[in-house]
């Protein structure tokens, strides 16, 4: 699968050498941690599931992680980059379905908007973008393996339900690097309460354990199935695929694990669980994850139907670098609510930033440009970054104009936040 083309980043110096720290806050660890420097990192962020794409609170999670990865080339860092598309799955099938179209055509069409959507906002495309389906022939071999292993096992039919269907045995699978809960830190209650609201089947009769994952679904009809060799026709479980695309094209462990709140249990937990069961490294040293956007005082999510879609501001004549600001301006970590007095701020203070350029110093641009990337390398600080632009633009410049700085600093901005200064 191909991604989307990528943007034209100006090359900058780096701006401090590779033995500068990242301050950021692991979930699994539940506080602030350094980020290991050297001249190299990794991050794979989990992708769509394409049958709505983009709304704001995707596209404040792939921004938030392009950020990332922006600070970390600035800083002189090689940075591979990997993202999935889950473009098999329950609700990808019950859309298509309650459309009345093909669950294929749906997904293509729904991963082009969030190709056309990604490339508006200037995010720099995955080195590796891997759809679930694409990775079918690679994970079948690991569920085998986990099944010689002990670590899976085949639950028997019943019920309208076929046998052979394969569960992951987390009791079995628990290690030095993983046991359950070891990712999310919840307890039971909150595990069992999120497991049955996020496409876990905790009621499935033959089950060992109440939260084991499904890894393998075998063939029902009117689904579409794969070839599974020892596993039988069928498709994947959710969060094999991540796992599997992960340990093929990252190192063991990669650097960050990204993506929204809602995947700290259980996608990234058993994702973890199941990279780690045969080879017992962990999946990755970090994990890293965006707040929920909502509107009108609730989450925003497809079931609500509440969505602001990034390709229909777009159409409506919106530049997608107002909706970049509005997006750089909360925290990432933060639970906020999309308005259109945040958009309209974005665009005034975008105007003023760009007035203000072609007036800056060779003085101003080293300090502001030094300080820029010490805001965003303390956990992706983006609001206070776009307040230090605000700073700056509200003063009086201090000597006299200089076009080489201002080209200096319209670069590095761009380099870091994805933002062009020109009309």
């Amino acid at each position: 699968m191909h991604a989307w083309p990528m943007p034209d980043v100006p090359a900058v110096a780096p701006q401090q050498d590779q033995a500068a720290s990242l301050l950021i806050h692991d979930s699994s660890a539940h506080r602030d941690v350094d980020v290991a420097a050297g001249t190299s990192a990794s991050l794979y962020v989990c992708g769509i599931t394409p049958y709505d794409a983009t709304h704001m609170g995707h596209a404040a999670t792939y921004v938030a992680f392009d950020t990332l990865n922006r600070w970390w080339r600035v800083t002189g860092r090689h940075v591979a980059y990997v993202q999935n598309v889950t473009d098999v799955d329950d609700p990808l099938l019950e859309r298509a379905a309650a459309r009345g179209v093909d669950w294929r055509d749906l997904a293509a069409s729904q991963t082009d908007l969030f190709r056309t959507d990604m490339e508006a906002l200037r995010v720099i495309p995955p080195d590796h973008y891997v759809g679930a389906v694409e990775s079918i022939d690679w994970l079948v071999p690991v569920v085998e393996q986990m099944l010689e292993a002990g670590i899976a096992y085949r639950v028997t039919g019943g019920a309208g339900e076929p046998d052979g269907d394969v569960y992951f045995d987390t009791a079995a699978a628990a290690n030095d690097a993983w046991r359950l809960g070891s990712i999310s830190g919840y307890d039971a209650a909150t595990m069992d309460a999120f497991f049955a609201e996020r496409g876990g089947d905790p009621g499935r009769p033959g089950k060992r354990h109440a939260l084991d994952p499904l890894l393998w679904r075998v063939a029902r009809d009117g689904e579409p199935t794969w070839e599974g060799g020892r596993l039988g026709t069928g498709r994947p479980g959710w969060h094999i695929e991540c796992s599997v695309i992960a340990r093929r094209f990252l190192p063991a462990p990669f650097t960050v694990q990204g993506g929204g709140s809602d995947l700290i249990f259980p996608h990234h937990e058993f994702s973890a669980g199941h990279a780690s069961a045969l080879d017992g490294a962990p999946l990755a040293e970090h994990f890293v994850h965006t707040g929920m956007v909502g509107l009108d005082g609730e989450k925003m999510s497809k079931s609500k139907g509440n969505l602001v879609l990034v390709s229909e501001l777009r159409a409506a004549g919106e530049d997608p670098a107002n909706i970049r600001t509005v997006l750089l301006g909360q925290h990432y970590r933060d639970e906020w609510f999309w308005t259109d007095d945040l958009l309209a701020t974005a665009r005034e203070r975008r105007a003023r930033w760009m007035d203000r350029l072609p007036l800056t110093t060779a003085a101003e641009t080293a300090d502001l440009s030094a300080r820029l990337v010490s805001l965003v390398g303390r956990d992706l600080d983006t609001p206070a970054a776009l307040d230090a632009l605000d700073l700056w633009a509200s003063t009086e410049p201090s000597g006299e104009p200089d076009l080489t700085a201002a080209r200096e600093l319209a670069d590095l901005i761009d380099a870091l936040l994805g933002l062009v200064l020109t009309r």
